[in-house]
């Protein structure tokens, strides 16, 4: 059954399918009404396909996905379109292995738009580097879950994450829809609206966080990783001097100037004091093991003790794993990392 919202006849028509709802069409609903094209137009849900012929763009219903037609359906057989095959410029070679829900669908063709849109909004403007990174970043924490989970397509592959559950969006506008007992359900097309503005406010938060959180911290990342053989003409210690979350894009970074693996230790401040911070790098962003650990002889020593046995002033503490240490000093810092690096050259040899 089609919505019943009247409006104008000049007003551009966004199609969908009626009944329950899910997470997907919510996001692609949304996203399309950031849009000045589709900012006033009504949503029409229905599936009917002479209701559906007379909207400007269907989403998630229709079994047709036709970018020129502005069709976006996902359900038919056959179709096995990823962020890779439909965006390639963007993608970066990834993301080939997830299909695409409605709401990749209309992220892959109006992402970079709808992105700048939403920074617009809070009286900034992007720059298309910023766009471009930002995309990724969007579809890789938040757009991708949805993708995948609309797709029921398996977390695991042989023994490998596929994607990551950050949001659990899914299960949350699930329980929007009306429960199959309730006496005096309310109105569909209302709890519609309010799962699209769940997504929405979530996804609006995210890029938000992607542009004046996450891409400050990448260039800061990004500029110590390429001035690393300033640090030692090893290249593989870098230091933080403004000290930010990290670990992620290094390995981004590292991908992308083809040096995966390179670094070994990274130097930062300690957040509470002057003192510095020594963090071996992990294999993986998760993982436990390092690619080089802090000098066995050190792990779980303290203080004079510490600095007696490793024979460099001012050292603080080494963790008993030998992933992380402090000294008083950056000096002190590095000359852990270069001790330590020398330590792991002796083992292997």
């Amino acid at each position: 059954m089609a919505s019943n919202n009247k409006s104008p006849k000049f007003s551009k028509k966004i199609g969908t399918h009626n009944g329950m709802f899910h997470c997907d069409e919510a996001l692609a609903c949304f996203m399309l009404k950031l849009l000045p094209d589709y900012r006033d137009a009504d949503i029409i849900r229905s599936r009917d396909l002479k209701i559906l012929e007379d909207c400007d763009i269907v989403v998630d219903v229709g079994a047709t996905f036709d970018p020129k037609r502005h069709r976006y359906d996902h359900h038919q057989r056959g179709f096995n379109e990823t962020l890779n095959s439909v965006r390639p410029d963007l993608a970066q070679n990834k993301f080939n292995i997830i299909r695409l829900s409605s709401a990749g669908l209309i992220y892959s063709q109006f992402g970079l738009e709808i992105l700048a849109e939403i920074i617009k909004l809070n009286k900034k403007i992007p720059t298309p580097d910023i766009l471009e990174a930002l995309f990724i970043y969007v579809y890789e924490y938040f757009v991708e879950e949805l993708d995948a989970m609309d797709n029921g397509i398996p977390m695991y592959s042989e023994g490998q994450p596929r994607y990551k559950i950050n949001t659990h969006l899914g299960a949350r506008v699930h329980r929007l829809n009306p429960s199959w007992n309730d006496p005096n359900p309310e109105d569909e097309e209302v709890l519609f609206q309010k799962a699209m503005k769940l997504v929405g406010q979530e996804f609006v938060e995210v890029v938000l966080d992607g542009f004046n959180v996450w891409w400050p911290a990448r260039e800061i990342v990004k500029k110590s990783i390429e001035s690393r053989k300033e640090v030692h003409k090893s290249g593989q210690i870098m230091v933080l001097n403004d000290r930010c979350s990290w670990k992620n894009h290094l390995y981004s970074i590292e991908e992308e100037l083809k040096i995966e693996g390179e670094l070994k230790f990274c130097l930062f401040h300690d957040e509470n004091s002057d003192t510095w911070r020594i963090q071996a790098i992990p294999i993986q962003p998760n993982s436990f093991v390092c690619r080089v650990f802090l000098h066995k002889n050190w792990r779980g020593v303290r203080d004079e003790e510490l600095s007696k046995v490793a024979n460099i002033k001012d050292c603080i503490f080494c963790h008993a794993s030998g992933f992380i240490g402090g000294n008083k000093t950056k000096e002190g810092a590095l000359d852990m990392a270069l001790r330590s690096l020398q330590a792991a050259q002796i083992d292997k040899d």
